[in-house]
């Protein structure tokens, strides 16, 4: 099994003068000598760069402590998940798994050899605590794959150390500034190590920036193609069990199959509804995961809200177990179908969607227009829906109808979200208010899948002789609350249903 850390770095360029002196800057009371470590790092990507692409880096690499397969996986700026794996031959199968939505069947060449000398140097405070680790690193890079150039430079990296607090690193930031020292170019050695090493003719000058989007084409395919980034993105944390992962990539997919239904003037559907199929497809595999999660986190808060004297058997233990019996079943079949052809075909087909968008003639038109008149239509049949369940009595009929509602309010939402760029203020109104109603109708839909656990686990108490009394109270508790929903339903609803 593969271990993560949390890497939380930045890096500066270096003319050879050195580190300044770090003493008395941000609680640093010495800077100890680790003396120099010397490195020898292998780094992965397919022939055409997807990886990097990604900004993903693959590695192999020996000396040091951390000598093994490492993959570098974005967070957030300066910020990455490093997912480490003991030392092997070739790429080891977990990490393999965790880069297949970018390789696909490509085939995973070392690009890059980079030998570091490493003089390191920690960061302590007055009690010895680590606060940060300091390298001053004189890196050669061979390029292995596309030529044979080598570079060689020198750069300052600092480390934040593991429970230090960041803003270590922003007054580390002020002293190397002042001291001369500036930021590298590149995020990553290897980044730098490619561009400087690359054939001259396919050196990449400085990027133009994306072109402004300019007709509702341009408009809805940004939206498209942000989604299916953010799905590519996800894949590794879904992987990787992060928490909320396997929900932002189901909404991920929900996004796309929106816009690909409400934008069919821009997009043609005969391309588009084979796609959103399969995104449906998806969804529901990952609805298995989340449907989980959403109902484990609220029962467990549920019992532990409850007073003593209404805890009656081994409820917290039975929902335990319960849930990591599901969990450990669903997880793996969601890794199965990440491995999947299906799936993997899919992600072939938005590439190909996003390359060759089928536009339709209205995609050519003005933004303004074609889009409003698309969001108005969805906001159309949210109002339908919504009038529909408040029509029905409380039961089972109107809890699937509002099921249905607080769909097309998504619908609505992500509509409107692929039209903020283009109608800006009305749009981003719409998008709050509609989620206002989402929120309201996701709550009731809770509701009602948990009352359908709380029967399970009843029943499964009841089979084994324990006392049922709490799962009782509990399902009487969740009932209230969807009843608190359908009376504020009306209220809320009619104040989104003036902005159509």
């Amino acid at each position: 099994m593969a271990d993560t850390k949390r890497e939380i770095e930045r890096k500066y360029a270096s003319d050879d003068s050195g580190l300044p002196d770090l003493t008395g800057v941000a609680g640093v009371v010495a800077v100890v000598d680790k003396g120099v470590v010397l490195l020898d790092a292998t780094y992965y990507d397919t022939a055409d760069g997807r990886l990097g692409a990604a900004s993903l880096t693959l590695r192999r690499r020996t000396g040091g402590t951390d000598a093994g397969w490492h993959l570098k996986v974005p967070v957030a700026p300066g910020v990455r998940d490093e997912i480490h794996a003991p030392l092997s031959d070739t790429v080891p199968d977990e990490l393999a798994g965790l880069v297949r939505s970018r390789v696909r069947d490509a085939e995973l060449l070392p690009v890059m050899r980079l030998r570091s000398e490493r003089d390191l140097r920690h960061l302590v405070d007055a009690d010895g605590t680590l606060l940060a680790e300091v390298s001053v690193d004189l890196v050669l890079a061979e390029r292995l794959t596309g030529g044979d150039g080598v570079a060689q430079w020198t750069e300052i990296e600092v480390e934040l150390a593991d429970g230090a607090d960041p803003a270590v690193l922003d007054t580390l930031d002020t002293r190397l500034r002042t001291a001369g020292v500036r930021p590298a170019a590149s995020a990553s050695k290897v980044a730098r190590a490619l561009a400087e090493t690359a054939p001259k003719k396919k050196r990449a000058g400085k990027q133009k920036p994306a072109p402004e989007p300019v007709t509702a084409g341009d408009h809805v395919l940004a939206y498209v193609r942000e989604q299916r980034e953010a799905l590519l993105a996800l894949d590794p944390a879904v992987r990787r069990d992060v928490p909320d992962a396997v929900h932002r990539m189901r909404v991920a997919t929900r996004r796309l199959r929106s816009t690909f239904r409400s934008y069919p003037e821009v997009l043609d559907r005969a391309a588009t509804d084979p796609l959103a199929d399969e995104l449906k497809w998806l969804a529901g595999e990952l609805g298995v995961d989340r449907d989980r999660e959403v109902v484990t986190e609220r029962l467990v808060t549920s019992v532990e809200e409850l007073p003593g004297e209404l805890l009656a058997g081994p409820v917290g233990t039975r929902l335990r177990t319960w849930s990591q019996a599901r969990h450990g079943g669903s997880r793996e079949r969601l890794t199965d179908v990440l491995d999947g052809a299906r799936y993997l075909e899919l992600l072939v087909a938005l590439d190909g969607l996003v390359a060759e968008p089928p536009f339709r003639k209205a995609a050519g038109g003005k933004p303004g227009k074609v889009i409003s008149r698309a969001v108005r239509k969805e906001l159309g049949k949210l109002d339908a829906r919504v009038q529909e369940a408040l029509e029905l009595a409380p039961g089972g009929e109107r809890d699937v109808a509002l099921h249905e509602a607080r769909k097309k309010a998504k619908r609505v939402r992500y509509a409107a979200e692929a039209a903020v760029a283009a109608l800006d203020g009305p749009a981003k109104t719409l998008v709050k208010s509609v989620k206002s109603v989402q929120s309201l109708l996701g709550e009731h839909q809770d509701s009602v899948m948990i009352r359908a656990a709380l029967c399970e686990l009843a029943e499964q108490a009841h089979a084994d002789g324990e006392n049922t009394f709490t799962y009782g109270v509990l399902y009487g508790r969740e009932e209230q609350r969807a009843a608190r929903v359908e009376t504020e339903l009306p209220g809320v609803w009619a104040g989104v249903r003036g902005l159509g």
